[in-house]
């Protein structure tokens, strides 16, 4: 790529759509976030959840994959070490299951982030870094709002920068990013260019991002030196109004990134549609519209993983996070999650480790293939493929997903009314039955 944003090479596919809904946009005193999570098609996004933990001053996150620990207590988690602090906070991750960060997740306080891949004229880096989806995980594992996460993502890029494969696969796929950080109360659009970045603070109404700059002049916080490097760079004059996403864009743009504005545009119309009316439901519907091409399905991409989240603005009630562990939202389950003492593992959305066998870990990386699929991705590729053989068998288990799904919304809107209380431990075990429950369902 040149001075001037010009791409030398093609860009593989990438895409994927956040969603947030605000007051008055929303139809209760909720913010709505939600996310398609779009990756390569055979790629197993994991569900996996990490309480609140105390750390040893000094010690640091090694960002390697895998949940390992050493001898002296140090965290391996894609490629590099950045210091760790000394509380983190509990959270729920959705994420491709190679490497330690997320495509998207929640914390015990009700922050939830999303990322993007996006290309601008500032050159990825080809040495390793930080991935965007080690500075999500980063981001809900170190701030209590969204407004602190986005101070921890943005310090981190700063310090070490952003770089490294995106994919599972020996040729590298290196892409930028943005984020959409929401919690109760706000949320913020993240938008990044190597170390520099501009952030947008939104609070009300609804928005989506899609794979491309979006920030023009409404720019709440950035990079101190954002616009001198521009202007060094000769891609602003110093003069008039600075628009992030005018500086920064490309200027011819990769196939793929001209296909997200018509995702982008279709999601706006949704958004507009059911304004003053999003619930949850809402979004789970905008994010399973394959007409739009939000829910993707080609090729050599697809909607690996999807989450919507309920944030009420009355701090008395909990936050539900409802997330899939499987791909194509249109065929899926969402299945509820609550922060709240002893949650049990979830091995049935956990996907095997490989030790030092993982090829995440050889010289050169990605040489070789392992299988990832975890109980429940098996188990609901094996419905996806009896529903194609025969019109009887398809219509018993979409009838019987579309049952349970609607039970699970029943209760959530019921326990957030008041007219349903569960027990401590059946608030803890909500996501693992649910899991347990889609099993059933297809075997």
């Amino acid at each position: 790529m040149d001075r001037m944003g010009n791409l030398s090479s093609p860009v593989p596919p990438s895409s994927c759509d956040c969603f947030v809904s605000l007051p008055p946009a929303s139809a209760a005193r909720e913010v709505i976030f939600g996310k398609n999570s779009d990756r390569p098609k055979d790629e197993v996004q994991e569900v996996v959840y990490f309480p609140a933990e105390c750390h040893a001053k000094g010690t640091k996150v090694q960002v390697r994959c895998n949940e390992e620990r050493d001898q002296s207590g140090e965290v391996k988690c894609t490629y590099i070490e950045v210091e760790q602090v000394e509380r983190t906070h509990a959270v729920i991750l959705s994420r491709p299951a190679w490497l330690w960060g997320a495509e998207m997740g929640a914390n015990e306080h009700g922050v939830c982030i999303g990322n993007e891949g996006v290309w601008t004229k500032e050159p990825v880096g080809k040495e390793e870094a930080l991935l965007g989806m080690d500075l999500v995980r980063l981001g809900l594992e170190r701030g209590s709002t969204a407004h602190e996460a986005l101070q921890v993502i943005t310090a981190l890029l700063e310090r070490y920068g952003q770089g490294g494969s995106c994919k599972e696969e020996p040729t590298p796929f290196i892409y930028h990013n943005t984020f959409l950080l929401a919690d109760r109360k706000e949320a913020w659009v993240l938008e990044t260019a190597g170390r520099f970045w501009a952030a947008q603070r939104i609070r009300e109404g609804a928005l989506n991002i899609s794979n491309q700059l979006s920030i023009g002049t409404e720019i709440t916080a950035e990079h101190k030196d954002l616009r001198q490097h521009a202007q060094k760079q000769g891609w602003w004059s110093g003069k008039g109004e600075f628009s992030f996403r005018e500086v920064f864009s490309l200027i011819h743009q990769p196939v793929r990134m001209e296909a997200a504005k018509a995702r982008y545009c279709a999601g706006q119309q949704l958004l507009r549609k059911h304004s003053g009316q999003i619930t949850a439901e809402t979004i789970m519907a905008i994010l399973s519209d394959k007409s739009s091409g939000i829910c993707v399905d080609s090729e050599g991409f697809s909607t690996t993983g999807s989450m919507v989240s309920i944030l009420p603005q009355d701090p008395h009630l909990p936050c539900i996070h409802l997330i899939t562990a499987t791909p194509d939202p249109s065929r899926s389950i969402f299945k509820p999650f609550i922060f709240v003492p002893n949650i049990p593992s979830f091995p049935q959305v956990k996907s095997p480790s490989f030790g030092d066998k993982d090829p995440i870990k050889e010289n050169p990386r990605f040489q070789s293939r392992v299988d990832r699929r975890h109980d429940l991705y098996r188990q609901h590729q094996l419905a996806l493929e009896n529903m194609g053989r025969g019109q009887n068998e398809s219509q018993r288990i979409q009838e019987a997903m579309q049952k349970f799904q609607q039970q699970i919304l029943e209760r959530m809107k019921n326990l957030l009314a008041g007219s349903l209380t569960l027990k401590p431990q059946e608030l803890a075990d909500l996501f693992f039955n649910s899991v347990e429950t889609e099993l059933k369902l297809y075997k």
